[in-house]
This record gives structure tokens, C-alpha cells and sequence, in this order.
């Protein structure tokens, strides 16, 4: 579980990670967490159907492929996914990335595999 009362430092909580496509709640603003994970592969076509979702890549390269294009994300870039906006995140190497999601959104949508990480265990409970 996060804890606001001292700042948080991105590279160390990504230093900390060990799976691919998991996750975890390092702060939160308002109604929305703020999450770190490690990527490398691609995880699955889905989409959130209320909410937007934030990918900003801290190191690595991420390639967010949507129906009608791609959209390439380097070191200190982010990309807002509308709701409703099918997609599919694909890291060729390991990925690095900084997400921001309403606490209603689900990892994978409505899209549940064995790779569906639920909010509890993004909390780290």
C-alpha cells in the first residue's frame, strides 16, 4: 500500500517491480491512482468503457497500438487513451511507465484472462 506522507520516488518503485504487466498504486489524486509498472511484450486488446487511461513512459519505448493507428511513447512522454478506445500496449524491450487511472478503472477492461491483475493486488493487498 502507498503512503502519502513522503514523496515518492518513480525509479525506485519501478526498481522494485519484478512482474511484467502488474501494476502497483504508488500515490493517489483525488479519484485517481497514480500506478508504476514494468512492461515487456504486449499485454491484450481491451478498452475501458468510463474511463480515460494515462500511460507516460519513464524509460524504454512503448508502442500503444489503437484500431486505426499506433502511437509511439519515448522517456517523458504520455498519452491519454479516451474512454471507450480499444487498444493493446506492446513493449518490444523492457518498458518502464507511470500510469494514471480512475480508481473504478479495471486492468484489462471487461477483458478478464489469467493476465488480469486485480485492484487489490495493485494495492498491494
Amino acid at each position: 500500500m502507498f503512503s502519502s506522507d513522503h514523496p515518492v520516488n518513480i525509479a525506485q518503485a519501478l526498481q522494485g517491480l519484478t512482474d511484467y504487466w502488474s501494476p502497483k498504486v504508488v500515490g493517489q489524486v483525488n479519484d485517481q491512482y497514480i500506478k508504476v509498472a514494468k512492461l515487456k511484450g504486449e499485454l491484450m486488446w481491451h478498452d475501458h468503457a468510463d474511463e480515460d487511461e494515462t500511460f507516460m513512459v519513464i524509460y524504454g519505448e512503448l508502442k500503444i497500438e489503437l484500431e486505426d493507428r499506433d502511437i509511439t511513447l519515448r522517456p517523458g512522454e504520455f498519452y491519454t487513451i479516451p474512454k471507450k478506445v480499444r487498444h493493446n500496449p506492446v513493449a518490444a524491450e523492457e518498458c518502464g511507465i507511470l500510469l494514471i487511472e480512475t480508481m473504478t478503472t479495471r486492468h484489462t477492461g471487461s477483458e478478464v484472462t489469467a493476465r488480469t491483475v486485480p485492484i487489490e493486488a495493485q494495492l498491494g493487498r
